[in-house]
């Protein structure tokens, strides 16, 4: 890890309700860990590396807890239809083109390249079912550099026939992947990916539980999405009292680290099992609104203590950007209180902000802010283009234009955790 200082207009958030703003300062990284963000850089650390940001804005990276890679080649399509029938007639045959390695190759050198460039630090990725392509993008984002938790998906029900395992193929295949990625790479790790319950057997996520418990692996996996999904849960899993419980009673949901997807219909049913502190919920804002799914309530699970961080959802949400979710996740909690619940306050920017970096970052262990021995993960923006000559804004003002209106520019530079890329 380098030594270095990164001069430049610095924003973070260390708190939901509190955020820093230090402009024309100095943030110093010793070993890999933030030092401190200083106007005056002291002696001690002047034999540093400087890279001189002046002007620019210095934020913590952000990070996405949910993202299917597989899906990248067609975002922005079929944005019309609902979850399960999008699921049927678009997503599945596309995530079959997977097992051919050549289209593999292609698609994900794209996806790679383009989270690579994103403000995206690290991500919890969905791949498919195969094996082999799914090795290769943990290949790719290894070469990046880029600290990703990449998932070989479970399918071996409710799935066409192009896309659903043998249940012993599935378990063994997932143990091979596991132990290959944990043996061969640096910075990727994997992660146990059952797609969710309607296309994983009883038996299937039994034994992926197993797994997670006994190599002390995380999880991931789509909760309470959508309002027919839920219903179809129930058909499949009556002794349950919700989908929540239906996945504990299957050994998942608090043992190991977990994301679970969207929790848009969560609130009556599952609160006290996400209450659970390894379980974090991903907001992804523009697919829920993309795919009819519904508002999820991130003001009660974010005042009530809940983890909770963002995710781009892509393909059901149309882009990598976390800057978008950000603004999103503002919007809808909007609609929310206005159409759902008027005593929920909406979002700020801030708070939104906070759920990007320093509550989603810590899925990932102690990152997404600039106190003092936090990893550090760091991206440079460029805001010039949308800077204002008339008005004087604030370093927040300004990050807020930024998220707004260059939400999907690549960044000028990144370092992960103390590490720079670019």
């Amino acid at each position: 890890m380098q030594n270095c200082i990164i001069h430049g207009d610095i924003f973070y958030t260390p708190e939901k309700d509190r955020s820093v703003s230090a402009p024309d300062s100095s943030l110093v990284i010793e070993n890999g860990k933030i030092k401190g963000c200083f106007r005056e850089i002291p002696e001690e650390f002047s034999s540093f590396r400087l890279l001189d940001c002046s002007g620019r804005l210095v934020i913590p990276a952000l990070y996405d807890l949910h993202v299917h890679a597989s899906q990248y080649q067609f975002r922005g399509l079929w944005m019309d239809e609902e979850l399960l029938s999008w699921l049927n007639e678009h997503t599945f045959p596309e995530e079959a083109k997977y097992k051919d390695i050549k289209y593999a190759q292609k698609a994900y050198s794209i996806f790679a390249e383009d989270l690579y460039r994103s403000a995206t630090a690290r991500a919890c990725i969905f791949a498919t079912i195969h094996k082999d392509s799914s090795i290769l993008l943990c290949s790719m984002l290894d070469e990046l550099s880029m600290p990703c938790f990449v998932g070989k998906v479970n399918m071996d029900r409710n799935s066409p026939s192009i896309l659903v395992e043998d249940t012993d193929e599935s378990i063994n295949e997932t143990l091979s992947y596991v132990n290959e990625v944990s043996e061969r790479f640096t910075y990727v790790k994997p992660i146990i990916t059952p797609r969710f319950i309607p296309s994983c057997s009883d038996r299937l996520s039994s034994a992926l539980a197993r797994i997670a418990e006994d190599e002390n692996l995380p999880v991931q996996s789509h909760l309470s999405e959508n309002l027919s999904e839920v219903d179809w849960v129930k058909e499949l899993c009556p002794q349950s009292e919700s989908y929540a419980d239906a996945y504990r009673m299957l050994g998942f949901m608090g043992k190991q680290k977990t994301v679970m997807a969207h929790c848009v219909h969560s609130l009556g049913r599952e609160e006290e099992i996400l209450k659970n502190e390894n379980i974090y919920i991903a907001h992804c804002p523009d697919s829920n609104t993309n795919l009819t799914s519904g508002i999820m309530p991130a003001r009660y699970f974010l005042d009530n203590g809940y983890r909770i961080g963002l995710g781009s959802d892509v393909a059901g949400g149309v882009s990598l950007s976390i800057f978008r979710a950000i603004t999103d996740a503002v919007k809808v909690s909007k609609l929310y209180c206005r159409l759902v619940d008027p005593s929920f306050r909406a979002l700020s920017f801030n708070e939104a902000f906070y759920i990007a970096t320093k509550l989603g970052g810590s899925f990932f262990g102690r990152t997404g802010s600039f106190e003092e021995g936090y990893e550090a993960d760091v991206v440079v923006l460029d805001d010039s283009s949308v800077s204002s000559t008339v008005q004087d804004l604030s370093v927040a003002e300004r990050l807020e234009r930024y998220a707004y209106l260059e939400s999907d520019k690549p960044v000028i530079h990144k370092i992960v955790g103390g590490k720079i890329l670019f």
